[in-house]
């Protein structure tokens, strides 16, 4: 189905219309939310003021998990639930998701011990949802999988089972099915005011971001899913309103797939400050992080700080005899998530709840924050549940724990560069093999092929360089120089699918490559 812009628009431009619910935000949670809603039946907007998961949805450290941290710290709710969803998730989209090989190495015989009884009650929460039971493994079983771990001192391992996913592609993925099933997801309209009558919300006025022409919607609901922009919605509604969102920044290095290993994933649970860090394989790439740095002022394009750099890289140093150093970085990337503001003298982000919470302010305007990808579907579930209370709703139940997500395909060929696409593969493929100059490679370094790029035009909704580069094919995530050495053909093969002119094409690749430069270490 060729999603139009323009004629999305003209759908949802009438002003008498009245709609069930309006959620601002584009990211997991306001997907979630969108599918979850339109799935019930309930006439469902979307407005997202970038592009879908430009923000904190794409930057992730592409895991579907319970979280081991969380286990750490005694919360067993949170866990719980995460490996419910982290099992639904993967039946509902297994194009995705897939169940991942963790190895946590122990340099004395008591951490082995610990954490084999600790990942021990972590198989046991996940009960029937199980990846995998975890298991003790020699020393020589963890060099075998991990050949570039440091030796010195090596005990045992211990391997366990979690998710792993590419986060940009299911929030497209979660667009699309939240479209099949009635919504109307628009990317690139930024929300400016909320409209209320006799003090209750009823609707608000979004901007489209490409023409300018402001829109005024009426809602029964108005649900703020926007992230670590959450204030800033709220302060629509109540101006005097203090700030409910501590954002916390964590950073990923990107490295070529020898610094690990093609299969198994690192996990050191405890750095020197605390922290766990992952080394996992994605896309033929080791991606290593995170960070955990508390931020007072933030931006939609965050940066990564040179002390998390370093952090990354002293702490890699330290359990990989291959070294990686700043040369060796193909991407860099920053994220920030929406935590709860610390009380009192909580200033630790690490400590903070990664659970959601949900508020409705006297208006009426629903707030979702918090919470991880992982529980993105149950956020979504809780949200709507909140929504039909406030909005006076019919009480239909939630269907998406066993709704199939757009792309659905059970039997998964992990080796084939267009698996992320799930059943669209194929028709990828016959697009590429009606026109060969769409079947070329667009860069040496990364798989990706024209045909990719038109269909992202055509049917996923990218509107920019950007768009196409960084969330419907992840080449700025794994090579940000390849990634600017494609943008020139990109922004050509847009332009022919938008019927854009020259000197959009030029504007785009300027663009991107203002963007792409924060992405490489120099």
């Amino acid at each position: 189905m060729f999603r139009d812009r323009e004629g999305m628009i003209e759908q949802i431009s009438d002003p008498s219309t009245i709609w069930d619910m309006i959620i601002i935000g584009g990211g997991a949670t306001g997907l979630g939310v969108a599918v979850d809603a339109a799935s019930r039946g309930f006439k469902t907007l979307l407005l997202e003021q970038s592009d879908f998961a430009k923000g904190t949805s794409s930057r992730s450290t592409k895991l579907v998990h319970g979280g081991v941290r969380y286990l750490a710290q005694g919360n067993i709710g949170l866990v719980t639930e995460a490996l419910k969803e982290r099992g639904i998730l993967l039946n509902n989209a297994p194009h995705l998701v897939r169940n991942e090989n963790f190895i946590i190495p122990n340099y004395s015989w008591l951490s082995g011990i610990f954490y084999s009884i600790g990942l021990s009650v972590y198989d046991l929460l996940a009960g029937k949802r199980s990846f995998g039971r975890s298991r003790l493994i020699p020393r020589s079983e963890v060099i075998r999988r991990i050949p570039n771990i440091r030796q010195k001192n090596l005990v045992s391992g211990v391997l366990y089972h979690d998710g792993q996913f590419d986060d940009a592609r299911l929030a497209v993925c979660l667009a699309l099915t939240a479209m099949e099933q009635g919504a109307i997801p628009l990317n690139y309209f930024r929300v400016t005011a909320l409209t209320k009558e006799k003090n209750k919300i009823n609707g608000l006025i979004a901007k489209d971001q490409e023409t300018g022409i402001s829109y005024t919607f009426r809602s029964k609901t108005v649900v703020n899913a926007t992230g670590v922009f959450v204030d800033e919605v709220m302060v629509m509604d109540e101006p005097e309103l203090r700030p409910m969102v501590q954002p916390s920044q964590g950073i990923h290095l990107v490295f070529a797939k020898s610094f690990l290993g093609p299969h198994d994933a690192l996990m050191i649970p405890k750095t020197k400050d605390g922290r766990v860090l992952f080394a996992i394989p994605w896309h033929d790439r080791t991606l290593v992080g995170t960070t955990d740095t508390p931020l007072t002022a933030y931006q939609l394009e965050p940066r990564a700080l040179e002390e998390e750099i370093k952090f990354i890289l002293d702490t890699a140093a330290h359990y990989l005899t291959q070294i990686p150093t700043r040369k060796d970085v193909l991407s860099v990337f920053a994220g920030l998530r929406p935590l709860a503001a610390p009380q009192g003298d909580q200033q630790k982000t690490k400590e903070i709840s990664r659970s959601h919470k949900l508020i409705v302010s006297a208006s009426g305007l629903i707030t979702i924050t918090g919470g991880k990808w992982t529980t993105y579907r149950k956020m979504g579930e809780d949200t709507v549940n909140r929504a039909i209370g406030v909005g006076g709703f019919p009480n239909r139940l939630s269907v998406t724990q066993t709704l199939s997500l757009h792309g659905y395909k059970d039997s998964v060929d992990w080796a084939d560069p267009l698996f992320v696409y799930g059943s669209d593969a194929l028709n990828i493929k016959s697009m590429a093999k009606g026109n060969p100059a769409w079947k070329e490679i667009l860069d040496s370094r990364l798989p990706y092929i024209g045909a990719e790029v038109v269909w992202a035009t055509r049917y996923e909704m990218a509107r920019t360089v950007e768009d196409v580069l960084a969330r419907r094919l992840r080449a700025l995530f794994l090579d940000a120089r390849a990634a600017m050495d494609m943008a020139p053909a990109v922004a050509n093969l847009m332009a022919i699918e938008l019927k854009k002119d020259e000197n959009w094409e030029k504007e785009q690749v300027v663009s991107f490559l203002s963007v792409a430069k924060n992405y490489i270490l120099f």
